[in-house]
């Protein structure tokens, strides 16, 4: 098995090199498709989708689940999951921070990871056992750290929002981030901040969305680097989580505790948020 993945994140990696100089050309795009409140596809998304898809199936023989035109389940079996870019927002503006994510998914759990961010030159990839490699140089495993100490990424949000993780649920989080943690980060980039995480750039990252093309490439990395993955509640990830908190060890601990304490004073004030019951 190790031998194939082997070969399989090589195939990877060529695959995403030979796009790379095609995502670059494109910053700036403007958005072509409308997918709801603040979020859009570029063209770029939908060409680098299909052309990434089809080299990938041709490739290897394994389909491909992409964030614009979906594909096979991935509860079972074994798939590529593909965001062709990830922070759009960020792509589309002309800002750095945007990159191309994919991993390769066995029975919904993720054993290769790939994140390349053309715009920084940087280029992570792992399969499951590890290590990270960055720019083909292999990273150290992550040592246990102090939330004090640390750097966390932070999902975006608004305070107004509803749905599963209500806007002042994480407007409250972000407070009690800020006063424990060494720095908060926002990204604008999932991929980023579990990529960075993989590498101890950061801390740990909190991720409030849901997706697999935007969580799987990363969680991969992060479990390579020896990181500890969980949903916010503190459970194993899977491909159908709904939530990711990805850590160094110690540091995950850490950022575990401050949210339950946060549920609790939500559940307090009758606020009742689904961030403390959105799996239960």
């Amino acid at each position: 098995m190790a031998a194939e993945l082997a070969e399989l994140l090589t195939i990877a990696r060529d695959v995403l090199d030979a796009a790379a100089p095609r995502f670059v050309e494109g910053v700036g795009a403007p958005s072509a498709v409308d997918k709801g409140r603040g979020d859009f596809a570029t063209e770029l998304d939908l060409e680098l989708e299909r052309t990434l898809s089809r080299q990938l199936t041709e490739r290897t023989g394994f389909e491909v689940h992409g964030e614009e035109f979906g594909g096979p389940q991935l509860t079972s079996g074994t798939a590529w999951v593909l965001d062709p870019i990830d922070g759009t927002f960020n792509y589309s503006a002309g800002h750095p921070l945007s990159g191309m994510l994919l991993a390769l998914v066995r029975d919904g759990e993720p054993v290769i990871g790939l994140t390349w961010l053309p715009g920084l030159n940087q280029r992570y990839a792992a399969t499951v056992d590890g290590p990270v490699h960055l720019n083909g140089q292999p990273l150290p495993k992550l040592e246990r750290g102090k939330l004090s100490d640390a750097m966390i990424g932070f999902g975006a949000f608004n305070i107004d929002g509803a749905g599963r993780i209500p806007g002042i649920f994480r407007f409250n989080l972000l407070g009690a981030l800020s006063r424990l943690s060494g720095r908060v980060r926002m990204h604008g980039s999932t991929g980023i901040d579990l990529a960075y995480t993989a590498s101890g750039v950061l801390g740990g990252a909190v991720v409030f969305g849901h997706h697999p093309w935007d969580n799987a490439a990363g969680v991969a990395l992060v479990r390579a680097a020896g990181g500890v993955v969980t949903d916010l509640l503190g459970r194993d990830w899977t491909i159908e989580s709904k939530s990711v908190l990805a850590a160094a060890p110690g540091v995950h601990e850490e950022l575990l505790d401050m949210i339950g304490e946060t549920v609790r004073a939500a559940d307090t004030a009758g606020r009742g948020s689904d961030a403390g019951s959105e799996e239960r």
